[in-house]
């Protein structure tokens, strides 16, 4: 069976369910190893084996499209693949017909296609952190990724993977991305393999899942993103940050500044990993409000000119403890009085002030601590776990996040303390989740929508929302981010690479959000040309809340006077770019160690990681 277009031809084998797609200058097959396949509880069921398949073709007046219907035992579903006439975009579309409740877990289907050329530029460019791209000569085995490749996750900033052969690229968008993800595999030397999955939506799939693809005879991973940029625009999730600064002026002062992450307390509980048993002195330490004041007015002394200080363990429990109650402030560091005096101080330095908060991590041994307001899974059971700080956890269902976000932040407000900004922990890095209690059932994607009605939240205040890290379903509500890096910066140094780190994320968002970036030189690298290169903000000095997690390793330490200097090389090119479109990133060498960066203004970034030295010039008009 055939369907096309003026640019687009898809074959489809009735027999094999293989197909394959043409352009004028490439042909795309389907890998013949892969079978589409339905997981359930307790068997797999290969979409070749139902007891009955139909394929009917149809023309409307949109595009043209096969319409298949697979009948197992007690299942049955339907694809349909479409060619959409007007824009030649290439829909898959899986749509469940008759289904059991609590069976299916997983759906991998369209199959990936078959990408082994062993060259150089056959890659495959996936969204992980800021971007990675894999060519298929890339000797390191790319291992199972965070999250599973899950969308909406640290896996996936954006709902989409690409390919690209010798200049024939196409791009897969997920339009129902919160339930489903991507898989890849990637052994020593290629090839790989991409493909998307999808995922039941409380124990049933309900709605279709839906692929959308487009092809291109001359492309890089720069249009490809150009291409996913416009489709952002399109669906209204292109949010810049002048337009956000337009109704939350507090985002005006994070142009520019350099990031001081400190904490106040912590306390860590005998049944974390974290607790440390041979050394149990080591589990508790409090910081003084006064004491930060300190730090702060000798920045101030020192010249530096806009500052963000992360305040992390500042409720009195400590760091990552009793969330969601975690009001009054830490009364061994001073109280309510000593954090209003540490405001008070921000606020007369220029400076900005926001807090860590968490409203996902559900602690045990919070004052209103309820397992009937945790997540449920869909047989009734909830989350149990015992890794961070505070101890034994469950998920607080999102439902009800954005009541005790308003909650905390009036009672922090009426206690006198100004806040410019707010950390909100996981909510960008961490998998949706979804909730089978009848009291709050909550979907994956009513998750999403909770989480980003905490960051609306904030902006109704004037507060600059943030969290851990950047994601696409985001980026209308969120200012900035804890950070948005490469993934090499999240391994421990010398853990072989996964790919190539590309800027996919700021190719499509730069000028939408604020990313800060680790300043520290490490023995192979200056992580400050990173910052340049992305044209984000830096961290003048960054106390990890755990050794050896998210980034923060033994990296040498900086004398204060060289940090200010380095960070206001990278505050003044915020200023001048934090507006502006990355228009195109390239290596300028076959080592790729020499990078340049251009903005729409013109202004231009070259860095050359093996010298440690850095060019910008300015834009010419």
């Amino acid at each position: 069976m055939k369907i096309q277009s003026n640019y687009l031809t898809f074959d489809f084998n009735e027999s094999t369910l293989s197909f394959q797609i043409r352009t004028p200058e490439k042909v795309w097959k389907s890998s013949d190893s892969f079978l589409p396949s339905v997981q359930m509880q307790e068997q797999n069921l290969k979409f070749c084996d139902a007891k009955e398949i139909r394929h009917e073709r149809y023309q409307n007046g949109i595009g043209e499209g096969i319409l298949s219907t697979y009948l197992f035992d007690e299942f049955q579903f339907q694809t349909n693949i479409w060619i959409e006439t007007s824009t030649d975009f290439l829909y898959f579309e899986w749509i469940p017909v008759q289904e059991m409740e609590n069976q299916i877990t997983r759906v991998n289907w369209p199959a990936p296609f078959v990408f082994d050329a062993v060259r150089e530029d056959a890659y495959t460019l996936i969204p992980y952190l800021q971007g990675l791209m894999i060519p298929n000569t890339w000797e390191n085995e790319i291992n199972p990724l965070h999250f599973n490749g899950q969308f909406c996750s640290s896996a996936a900033y954006m709902p989409w993977f690409a390919q690209v052969d010798d200049r024939c690229g196409y791009l897969a968008i997920a339009l129902t991305e919160w339930d489903g993800g991507y898989q890849i595999t990637h052994p020593h030397a290629g090839p790989t393999p991409v493909s998307a999955y999808w995922l039941p939506s409380l124990g049933k799939m309900n709605y279709k899942r839906i692929l959308r693809m487009s092809f291109f005879d001359d492309c890089d991973y720069n249009s490809i993103c150009k291409a996913y940029r416009q489709y952002a625009i399109e669906t209204g999730r292109f949010v810049t940050l002048a337009e956000k600064e337009i109704k939350n002026p507090s985002i005006s002062r994070l142009i520019g500044a350099s990031v001081v992450h400190k904490g106040i307390k912590k306390h860590i509980d005998e049944k974390s990993i974290f607790y440390d048993r041979e050394h149990p002195e080591n589990n508790d330490s409090v910081t003084s409000f006064a004491f930060r004041e300190k730090e702060i007015r000798f920045y101030k002394e020192k010249g530096v000119q806009k500052l963000y200080l992360h305040l992390d363990g500042w409720g009195n429990p400590g760091y990552d403890n009793k969330h969601p109650d975690i009001l009054p402030p830490c009364t061994e560091a001073g109280g309510w009085e000593g954090m209003k005096a540490l405001s008070q101080t921000m606020t007369e330095c220029g400076y900005s002030f926001g807090i860590h908060d968490q409203y996902r991590d559900y602690y045990f041994d919070a004052d209103t601590f309820d397992t009937r307001y945790a997540c449920h899974d869909p047989n009734g059971q909830i989350f149990d776990q015992a890794r961070w700080a505070g101890g034994r956890q469950s998920y607080l269902c999102a439902s009800l996040a954005p009541y005790y976000v308003k909650r905390n932040f009036r009672q922090l407000s009426e206690g006198g303390i100004h806040l410019d900004a707010a950390y909100l922990d996981v909510f960008t890095c961490n998998e949706p989740d979804e909730c089978s209690h009848t009291e709050h059932k909550m979907t994956r994607r009513d998750c999403l929508h909770d989480r980003n009605a905490c960051f609306d939240y904030l902006n109704s205040i004037q507060i600059a929302p943030s969290s851990e890290e950047v994601n696409d379903w985001a980026v209308r509500s969120l200012a900035f981010c804890h950070y948005a890096p490469y993934s090499f910066m999240l391994d421990k140094p010398g853990t072989p690479a996964k790919g190539i780190p590309v800027p996919l994320w700021n190719l499509v968002y730069h000028e939408c959000l604020i990313i800060p970036w680790f300043t520290d030189r490490t023995e192979q690298e200056d992580y400050m040309l990173y910052a340049l290169l992305n044209g984000g903000i830096g961290y003048l000095d960054r106390d990890g809340a755990y050794a050896g997690c998210d980034g923060a390793f033994d990296l040498p330490a900086q004398l204060i006077d060289e940090s200010i200097r380095r960070c206001r090389i990278i505050a003044q090119l915020h200023e001048k770019v934090a507006h502006q479109e990355m228009v195109r990133h390239e290596f300028l060498n076959a080592e790729r160690t020499i990078q340049r960066t251009v903005f729409q203004d013109g202004t231009t970034v070259t860095i050359n990681l093996k010298d440690s030295v850095y060019t910008i010039e300015d834009s010419v008009h």
